[in-house]
């Protein structure tokens, strides 16, 4: 059951309880199942723990406490950098993640962890990416982030770096899972994104602070970053790269998983080309990916979209004209959006007729920038249809 955050002392047990070794997350899982919170784990005794379905091993590892020395030290690092500590009990921790086969115990956060809870879609790909990749990344990245969605990956080189680069420089929010702890600088190169993303994203890890970024704990943090996501899609990568585990993962997790198609003749799009055999959707553009988005999220990115671009009232006067009036390719967006429908495709040259006064230009113009704000689609035959 979902609580606030943990006091100091909660925290303490906590932290206790993911360096119990030998145990793992399931079988801190089933305990927590069985005796609630974890100050009951180490409240009570080595048969009662066994017959909670612990070995002996396991048992003693912790009532004889030792696992405290260590939790103590991890309490004093969370002070030291400011990193919060969400529990699997807590409220803010991320009802997607909550849902997977095996959900981390802990998550530990620097930045803004608000943003676990926003409409999320990972970005993957290998370290190796060619000039094609590079470019698709961070293109299909600032159009995602733009329409509102915040962009996880890994931080890794290549893809994942920019993937998060390009979310930020639209001022769009990102998440960066780490296989080591959240104050490990992993890679040394990413020194600036990684400022830039404890202060105007989320720094998140499973990984007690300090840890090292062991090659082993890369796949192990994969299922978080599909399990934070709607969806993930992968760039490039080679047929059993970390992005193609990453598919799988998703795939498990019942998530949707996209691929960007390749170059057939090149190694890196071995990954993405056979998962869009495998019935991966092929993704061209961003509207690809938000199309197949649950009919709830595609709303209220629509809402947040009219709010922000649509129904501002031009608090910022334009240099000819007075206080208050708004921009007329503004306005005439609006309209648009008001006489467009659903479930109705409107042809231009109708439209045309339906906006006297206006040139074509103007409203070729105005109808793009709704698209690029993700409220309408474009279909075969110059049709436009109002998106949910």
């Amino acid at each position: 059951m979902p609580t606030s955050a943990p006091t100091q002392e909660e925290i303490l047990y906590w932290l206790a309880l993911r360096m119990v070794p030998g145990l793992g997350t399931l079988g801190s899982l089933r305990l927590l199942e069985k005796l609630k919170s974890p100050a009951a784990i180490f409240r009570a005794s080595a048969s009662e723990l066994e017959g909670a379905g612990l070995s002996a091993a396991q048992a003693r590892n912790i009532t004889s406490g030792y696992s405290f020395d260590d939790a103590v030290e991890q309490g004093g690092k969370l002070l030291n950098t400011g990193a919060q500590l969400i529990t699997i009990h807590d409220d803010r921790y991320p009802a997607r993640l909550r849902e997977i086969f095996d959900p981390p115990l802990l998550l530990f956060a620097l930045g803004n962890p608000e943003l676990m809870a926003s409409h999320s879609v990972a970005m993957v790909g290998t370290r190796r990416p060619t000039p094609y990749g590079m470019a698709a990344s961070e293109r299909l990245s600032a159009d995602l982030a733009k329409a509102g969605l915040t962009i996880v990956s890994g931080m890794a080189r290549g893809i994942d770096t920019a993937a998060h680069k390009a979310a930020l420089a639209e001022d769009g929010a990102t998440i960066a899972v780490l296989g080591c702890g959240v104050d490990v600088l992993y890679p040394s190169e990413n020194r600036k994104l990684y400022g830039e993303i404890r202060e105007k994203g989320l720094l998140l890890s499973e990984f007690p602070l300090g840890v090292p970024a062991y090659p082993q704990n890369f796949p192990i943090r994969n299922r978080i970053v599909s399990g934070l996501s709607l969806g993930v899609v992968v760039v490039e990568g080679a047929q059993h790269s970390g992005s193609a585990i990453t598919a799988k993962l998703a795939m498990d997790q019942g998530r949707e998983v996209f691929a960007v198609p390749g170059n057939i003749t090149s190694k890196m799009s071995w990954g993405p080309n056979l998962l869009i055999k495998d019935g991966a959707k092929l993704v061209q553009e961003w509207t690809d990916v938000t199309n197949e988005l649950p009919i709830s999220v595609r709303r209220d990115l629509v809402s947040r979209a009219q709010q922000k671009i649509l129904l501002e009232t031009g608090d910022e006067a334009l240099p000819e004209e007075p206080q208050g009036v708004e921009e007329p390719q503004k306005v005439l967006a609006r309209k648009l959006l008001q006489h467009l429908q659903v479930d109705v495709p409107q042809q231009l040259d109708i439209l045309l007729e339906s906006f006297e006064g206006h040139s074509s230009s103007e409203l070729i113009s105005a109808l793009f920038d709704l698209q690029m704000s993700g409220l309408v689609r474009q279909l075969p035959g110059r049709n436009f249809i109002k998106v949910w």
